[in-house]
Order: structure tokens, then C-alpha cells, then sequence
């Protein structure tokens, strides 16, 4: 590689592109002897003295060198890798789509090119430029977005020109897509949501020479910002995965996963840890939490102040917790069948542990929904009575309304999907990547800038630590889900699906249900969750809580944060529960836990196997054990 074709190609060179670049665009827009002078120029001019010209040699050499070293490492090594996960590849499969797009048409390029030309010279009229100049400058320019907030996208002409055409074309893109003519409902939702993706990819805040942050922070480090972030994309390059906090921060166990509790039961699935009680008596009927096995369960456990798992325990509650093992090669015949399976030994095992009748149960996600098909098979066999209660976290049942991840689900999706699966399983990153695309500025875009382009260091925050602790998936498990359930809708169909050798049927289930949905979920949609009021026939209470599918189930009540919503009416909709429901504010653990003990007020003393470990109770190690560990 030549010195000028590395990432380090002199920056002084980047700059005078771009200010022609927008001599070039200003030029077709302002009359003639109009064009700006110095202050219009979107970078900032600098003195380059000898010993400057040798800091920024100096970063073109270390940025050329690790490049060849990279490059070099890369190639000797014989271990398999995957690649940094590039979240618009999919989109490729849609390009077929965007030549119908009206841009192509010759009245939609005039209408765009009119619409531009206005807005370059309100906006240049801000700045006392062009033909529309004011007396006095205006600070508020005519869109805005939260991406453009500070206040160096507006201090200067050019950047608040490149920040307006761009949210001028991104809304003329969306308005666009509903102009296409032949289209069915779910591939122009789909072709929504892959020009947002792609929308969101192409702002000029991802572009180093066009974001006046990473152009500021550039000169002053004299490019050691471009050194730092190119060690923190190649870190990322090489970990195929995109990095959200400082990996080094969190220690399972120590300060994170920390809850006392050793694991009392294992299979070559799961794990099932029960946690050391901090109260003299609790609940006769303990509670065993499913969480999903797509994510590490420790999000119900992130630390003291927002765990879950030890909010319960204080609360006189025996509590269980099931780990699920990472997929690897020997789980490669794992279908769902098995995980419902699961759930109802583990049921059985902890009323064996302990001697009880009954258990609540807890599933969140995607465990949620196995439960309601657990359910569905223990009343069929009669053996509803081992379920004392179930409550859902954020769990679907009905895939009709299942939001933007439907976008993944149609044959091509799924064949692609496919072709990603090695010795029987998914590798974790693939679905990480997935589920940032579906939060692109927040989940990948943010940190593309500041990781990269701005080579800052990465912040100590436990649930973006979780976020990135992937889970391999069974393939053919994850297979048949997304295909059984999220395309054909299977489980809400009686006797489509079965399991453990037994139909399922939904309108069996009668066991008392307490259902929470967020408000602003992205994954489990609230209008989706809402589905399974139509499909239980027991007591149930629906909660809608503040936030999304993370926050609006971890919100401890000591945080003060958000509210829920309750309905004691009969509503029939979504849309009715909401018309009519109470806010109250705060965290709706209060209102689960007194609905719990609603269900049954028994306590008795903790002796015995009610403290895990405690004399004549063999146990397999400390919480939270191994699984949670393997990679």
C-alpha cells in the first residue's frame, strides 16, 4: 500500500476536497460573485509549521503500519473468524425495490431539485448569504434532529448545509417509498424499514470530513484520534463484533451477576441457580425465572441497585433462575420442543427440591412464549396445578403485529440466515448485529462516531456490557422459530405446533397470568404482546410499563423512573386499555410482587433446602455458575 492510500493520507488534503466540493454545490445555487469567503469554509485553518508537518507524518506512519500489521495478521492466522458484521448487507437483496423508487422519475427529480434550491438559500440566508440574506441571523434552522444538536453543525454556513440537504433527502426517501406502485403491505414495510437503515448509514455525521466534531477533535489530538480509533476498529475487526463499553469493567460474580446463590441442578442445556434468601421466612411457593436463552440471563441481575433477581429475594420470595448454555456443535439437533421441555422439568425439579404443590414462574422474551406453550401442555395433561401463576416479560405469542424484526423473515431472510449457521449453530454476533440495526443511530451509528472517528475510550456501563455478551443459537431451533412462528404464526393455531409429543392450545391455559409490555418496546411490540389476552382464558393483568423491551422490565423501584399503566375495565384493544387506564408513576415491580402474594399468602420459615448449600445439600458450585461463562 502506498503512503497515500492509507487512512492516514494527509488530512490537509481531505479538507481542501471538501471545501471545493462545497464551492462546487454552493456555486450552482448562489448567483454569481456571491460565493462566501473564508467564513464559509467548513474546516478551520491551520498553521502547519515544520514540527506540525512532523506530529501529522508521524500519524500517517503509525496509521500505515498498523494497517500492514493488521493486514499481516489477518493472513497467518489460521483460525476461523467472522468478519465485523456489516448490518446493510442484507439491504443488497432490495435493490430490485429501489429502481421503482419515484426519484427516477423526471417530475420527482425537478420537485426534489426546486425543494433544494429553496432550502440552500433559507438556510445560506441565516448567514447573510445569497439572494434570501437577513439583516439579523437566525439560530433556528428549518429542520432539526438530535444528531445535528451541537452547536458546531450551526456555527458555521457549511455544515448546517450539509446537515439540512441531508434531512431533505431523508424525508423525501421515506415520503418516496409510499409512492412506489405495486407493492403488497409487508414488502413496502420492509422497504421502510431497510431505507431507514440505509438512510441512517449514509448521515454526515458518520463521515469524518464532513462532521465538524471528529474534524475539531482531528486537529487538536494532530490525528492521534485517528490512531486510537483505528486500534478500536481493528480490536472490533478482529472480535467480529462491534464494542459498546470497556470489555474489561464488568467481572461475572464480582461485580456484576453477583447475587449469593449456588447452582443446584444442571443439564447439558441449562443450569438452575437458587439464590441464598435474606429473609427469616418467604413465600411456601417459590418463583422460577425463564429468561431468554438469546441473551445472557444476568440481565435480570446486572448489580444490586438494579437486579431483579435480588429484588425479589428481598421481598420473601425463593427464587430460582435457569441458565441457559450457549449453543455449540453438540446442540446442534436442539429444536423448541426442547426448551418447553425444559421449562416444565425444571418446574418439576424445584417442586421436588423443595416439596411443594406448585411454582410461579417468570418468562421473559422468547421464554416467555415457549411458557405459554408449557402451559398449553400441562393443562392438556391435566397437570395445570404444578403452575401456580405465570407472568410474561415482554412476551409474544401471536407474531401478527411483531414489529421490525418481521423484516427478517421471508424466504430469502431465512435462506440467508441459514447459510450463517456452522456446525449446527448461529453464532451470537450475527443476531447482535441484527438487533442493533434495528435501533441503527442509537445501537451502531453513535458508536461508529465515537469509537472510531473520535477514538475515544469506551464507558463502564453494565447493560451495554450485556448487550454485547452474545449467545449461540441451536440453528435449527432458531430456524424453525422464526419460520413456525414469526412467518406462519403457528403457535395461536391449535394443533399446528406440539411438543413433548403433544398438540399445543393456547385456549387451554387458565393459569392466573400477569403480563407486562413496554411502552416504546422495538422487539416485542406493545400491540403484540397485548395478543394473548385473546388467546388465555384465565384471570389475567395486563401492565403496560414506560420504556422499551430493557428498561420497562429492569426499573427498580428506587430509581424513581418512568410509569405504568392498568385498566381494571375489560378493554378489547390495545388502543381501549390505553383510553382507559390509570398512570402510576414509577416501577411496576410494587404492583407484580402484591399481585404475586395475591395469589398465595403462605410463608414459611427458610430451613432446609430454602437456603442453598446449607447442611446435607449438595450443590454444584457458586453463583452464577459456568454456562453463563462459555462463549
Amino acid at each position: 500500500m502506498d503512503q497515500d492510500d492509507t487512512p492516514a493520507a494527509p488530512f490537509a488534503a481531505m479538507m481542501q476536497m471538501q471545501t471545493k466540493i462545497m464551492q462546487d454545490m454552493l456555486g450552482t445555487v448562489l448567483p454569481a460573485g456571491q460565493m462566501p469567503d473564508a467564513p464559509m469554509m467548513p474546516f478551520p485553518t491551520v498553521e502547519m509549521s515544520p514540527s506540525s508537518l512532523e506530529d501529522w507524518q508521524a500519524v500517517s506512519q503509525k496509521l500505515q503500519m498498523m494497517w500492514q500489521e493488521f493486514q499481516a495478521e489477518q493472513s497467518q492466522s489460521a483460525e476461523p473468524k467472522l468478519a465485523l458484521v456489516d448490518p446493510l448487507e442484507w439491504l443488497g437483496a432490495m435493490q430490485n425495490w429501489y429502481r421503482q423508487m419515484p426519484i427516477s422519475k423526471p417530475d420527482a427529480q425537478k420537485q426534489l431539485w426546486e425543494e433544494s434550491l429553496e432550502l440552500w438559500q433559507t438556510v445560506l440566508g441565516r448567514y447573510g448569504i445569497g439572494p434570501e440574506a437577513l439583516k439579523e441571523r437566525e439560530t433556528d434552522l428549518p429542520r432539526s434532529d438530535r444528531r445535528f444538536k451541537d452547536r458546531r453543525w450551526s456555527d458555521q454556513p457549511a455544515f448546517a448545509l450539509i446537515h439540512q440537504t441531508y434531512l431533505l433527502i431523508s424525508e423525501r426517501l421515506h415520503a418516496m417509498v409510499d409512492e412506489i406502485e405495486g407493492l403488497d403491505d409487508a414488502k413496502r414495510k420492509q422497504l421502510r424499514f431497510a431505507t431507514k437503515a440505509m438512510i441512517e448509514a449514509m448521515s454526515p455525521a458518520n463521515f469524518p470530513t464532513l462532521n465538524p466534531l471528529v474534524i475539531e477533535r482531528t486537529l487538536e489530538t494532530k490525528g492521534e484520534s485517528l490512531v486510537s480509533g483505528m486500534e478500536n476498529l481493528f480490536t472490533d475487526l478482529k472480535r467480529g463484533q462491534l464494542t459498546h463499553t470497556d470489555p474489561d469493567a464488568f467481572t461475572l460474580g464480582e461485580n456484576i451477576a453477583a447475587t449469593p446463590g449456588k447452582v443446584v441442578h444442571e443439564t447439558p442445556l441449562y443450569q438452575v441457580i437458587q439464590y441464598s434468601p435474606t429473609t427469616p421466612t418467604v413465600l411456601e411457593t417459590p418463583l422460577v425465572i425463564f429468561p431468554p436463552w438469546i441473551n445472557r440471563f444476568y440481565i435480570l441481575d446486572l448489580n444490586p441497585k438494579n437486579s431483579f433477581i435480588r429484588w425479589a429475594v428481598e421481598q420473601g420470595v425463593t427464587t430460582f433462575v435457569v441458565s441457559w448454555k450457549s449453543a455449540d456443535s453438540s446442540m446442534s439437533d436442539i429444536v423448541w420442543g426442547d426448551y418447553i421441555r425444559a421449562q416444565i422439568d425444571v418446574i418439576d425439579y424445584i417442586r421436588e427440591r423443595l416439596k411443594v404443590p406448585s411454582v410461579h414462574t417468570i418468562g421473559y422474551c422468547v421464554a416467555g412464549t415457549t411458557l405459554a406453550a408449557a402451559l398449553a401442555i400441562l393443562h392438556a395433561r391435566d397437570q395445570q396445578d404444578k403452575v401456580k401463576s405465570a407472568t410474561f416479560f415482554t412476551a409474544q405469542v401471536d407474531f401478527t403485529k411483531a414489529g421490525d424484526l418481521l423484516h427478517f423473515i421471508d424466504d430469502q431472510q431465512l435462506a440467508g440466515i441459514e447459510k450463517l449457521c456452522t456446525d449446527g449453530y448461529l453464532d451470537g454476533r450475527y443476531m447482535a448485529a441484527a438487533f442493533n440495526l434495528l435501533r441503527g443511530n442509537s445501537l451502531i451509528w453513535n458508536y461508529w462516531v465515537d469509537n472510531y472517528l473520535m477514538g475515544n475510550g469506551y464507558p463502564a456501563f453494565d447493560l451495554l456490557h450485556w448487550n454485547g455478551d452474545v449467545t449461540n443459537l441451536p440453528a435449527k431451533w432458531h430456524q424453525a422459530y422464526l419460520r413456525d412462528l414469526y412467518r406462519d404464526n403457528k403457535l395461536i393455531q391449535p394443533g399446528a405446533l406440539e411438543a413433548d409429543g403433544e398438540p399445543i392450545d393456547l385456549r387451554l391455559v387458565k393459569t392466573p397470568s400477569y403480563v407486562q409490555a413496554g411502552k416504546e418496546d422495538h422487539i416485542a411490540p406493545a400491540e403484540s404482546v397485548w395478543e394473548i389476552t385473546n388467546h388465555f382464558n384465565g384471570p389475567l393483568r395486563f401492565v403496560l410499563a414506560g420504556s422499551g423491551h430493557i428498561a420497562g422490565v429492569v426499573n427498580p423501584p428506587e430509581s424513581g423512573k418512568y410509569q405504568y399503566w392498568t385498566n381494571t375495565a375489560d378493554p378489547q384493544s390495545l388502543g381501549e386499555f390505553i383510553a382507559g387506564a390509570t398512570e402510576t408513576a414509577g416501577s411496576w415491580w410494587p404492583d407484580w410482587i402484591e399481585w404475586l402474594r395475591s395469589q398465595d399468602t403462605t410463608e414459611i420459615p427458610v430451613k432446609g433446602k430454602r437456603k442453598p448449600g446449607g447442611k446435607g445439600d449438595k450443590t454444584i458450585e457458586d453463583a452464577p455458575g459456568r454456562y453463563v461463562m462459555t462463549r
